[in-house]
């Protein structure tokens, strides 16, 4: 399933990832302060070329398989304005990712992602548990403040690393 939707909440406009995008990317995501708490597949230093490399070639491709959706993140106020991903995967134990450029984080902004994003992981992509990791130094992240925040699904976690949301009864 390759996706077409966009989806809007009070702020934010979230547009399915495109090769475009890609300057963008690179532009905002090479600051430690996003970096830091990712996947250690994420190289550090990041490559001039790693947002155009990483959509184009990793991206791109599994939305085209149905394996993965990505989608930009922008205010509504300002549409071409970028300021984060966030990504949802067919893999088991991480099926939820984002970042957040640094002077955007702490205003609320991925609380309102998560909630409409996983209500399209449980409602459109029909999948029973969405498994998160987190980043036991990031306390943002270990505080589960997105996945409490949501009203598709309850969260506690099952592993030190991992928050695991069954869809909610009657949801």
């Amino acid at each position: 399933m390759c996706i077409r939707d966009s989806f809007t909440t009070a702020r934010l406009q979230l547009t399915p990832l495109q090769l475009s995008d890609a300057a963008a990317i690179q532009q905002l995501f090479p600051q430690w302060e996003v970096v830091r708490y990712l996947d250690s597949r994420v190289p550090w230093p990041y490559p001039d070329d790693g947002a155009l490399t990483y959509v184009r070639d990793l991206a791109l491709p599994a939305m085209a398989r149905g394996e993965e959706w990505h989608w930009m993140i922008r205010l509504v106020q300002n549409p071409l304005q970028c300021i984060g991903s966030v990504s949802l995967h067919d893999t088991p134990g991480n099926h939820r990712g984002f970042w957040l450029a640094p002077q955007w984080q702490g205003k609320g902004y991925m609380r309102e992602v998560c909630e409409v994003i996983n209500r399209f992981w449980f409602d459109t992509l029909n999948r029973p548990t969405l498994q998160v990791p987190k980043a036991v130094s990031n306390l943002a992240s270990r505080a589960y403040r997105c996945a409490r925040a949501c009203t598709c699904c309850t969260c506690s976690p099952a592993i030190s690393s991992v928050a695991r949301c069954p869809r909610k009864p009657g949801s």
